[in-house]
Formats: structure tokens, sequence, C-alpha cells
């Protein structure tokens, strides 16, 4: 029995393990983001970085689904487990997305608007990052919960800026540009809802077991 007890816990600090690891590509993916943004002449080596980050992750992701199949006892909800996973995967494909319409659409300076959205998708995903690595303590850690309202205040922000970019957008003329533009910025904005969604998989777990 004490040898099956030690098989569970082993495998309750492996899925754990993988998701600290998944969140800290996340982050790593998002300052590659701000540090593009700034120094706008590396972008085809920022980029082979982030494909490089987005191909693990995904390893990563499809690690902690294998894990959740072998596990009888998960140290979180299954769901719970999956949807962080889930997410946190999909913030990392957005950006290496954002990226791929950069060079597709063959932007040659930095958007308006882009670096300031960028930082605070980077803060959002330093959040999480501290957020996954005291997920195994949840039971005690209440104060995870003031985490998830920054990401919540950071979201915000970031619509804030995205509705200015666009507005700005819209006031000039060129439609190819406007439609590029456009879906960039939609992408950003989409990876800082990623964000949000991760904070409040976290927020649902810390008052489920608090």
């Amino acid at each position: 029995m004490a040898q099956w007890m030690s098989w569970i816990k082993s495998n309750d600090k492996e899925i754990i393990a993988i998701l600290n690891d998944l969140a800290s590509k996340a982050e790593e993916s998002a300052k590659l983001l701000v540090e593009l943004f700034v120094n706008f002449d590396k972008l085809n080596e920022i980029h082979s970085q982030i494909e490089k980050i987005e191909k693990e992750a995904d390893k990563l992701t499809h690690s902690v689904f294998e894990e959740l199949n072998k596990t009888f006892i998960t140290p979180l909800d299954r769901e719970d487990i999956s949807r962080i996973a889930s997410k946190t995967d999909d913030i990392i494909d957005y950006i290496d997305g954002i990226v791929g319409r950069i060079i597709g659409f063959k932007i040659k300076s930095p958007p308006p608007h882009m670096l300031e959205i960028a930082k605070e998708i980077h803060n959002s995903t330093k959040e999480i990052n501290l957020m996954i690595t005291r997920l195994n303590k949840v039971k005690a850690d209440k104060s995870l919960i003031e985490h998830c309202r920054a990401i919540n205040e950071q979201e915000h922000r970031v619509d804030v800026i995205y509705r200015k970019a666009i507005g700005e957008l819209f006031e000039t003329t060129d439609v190819i540009n406007i439609i590029k533009m456009k879906d960039t910025y939609e992408a950003l904005e989409h990876a800082s809802d990623r964000c949000l969604d991760v904070a409040d998989s976290i927020e649902d777990i810390v008052l489920k077991y608090t």
C-alpha cells in the first residue's frame, strides 16, 4: 500500500513539474515578443527561437495529457489541469502566430502600440509562471487570487490599448495595411485573453480547494 501511495505522489509531482515547464515556456516566449518589438532587426532570429519554444510547448502539453491518462489520482481535477495546460499552450501558439504574421505580412517596422501590449502579455505570463509553481500548495494559498486579479487588470489594459490602436488604424486609408494590422492586433489581444483564461482556471481551483 505504501508503495502504491508513493507511486501516486510521484505522478502528482510529474504533472505539476510539466505544467511548471509549460508556464516557463510561455513566459520565455512573451519575453522574446517584447524583445522583438524593441529590436525589430532581430525579427528572424527571434522568430526561430519562438518557433523552437512552441514545438517544445506542444510536447509538454501532450505529456500532461499522457500523464493524466495513466494516472488514477491527480493532484487537481483533470479538467482543471487540462484547461491550464491547453490555455497556456495557446498563449505560446498565439505569440508564434503573431511573429509569423509580422513576417508573412512583410511588416518592416514595429507597429504602434504592439510593444505596449506585448509588455502586458509578458507581465501576465510572469504571473502565470509564479502561480503554477505554487499550485501544489493551492489548498493553503488564497494569495494566488491576487495574482489572478492582476492578470485581469493587465487584460483590461490590453483591451484599452487594442481599442485605441484599432481606432487609429481605421483613421488611415491603406486598406491592405488595415487588414494586416487588424489581424495582428487581434492575435495579440487573443494571447492576452488566453492569459486571463489561465488565471480564471487557477482562481476556480483556489476557490474550490480553500
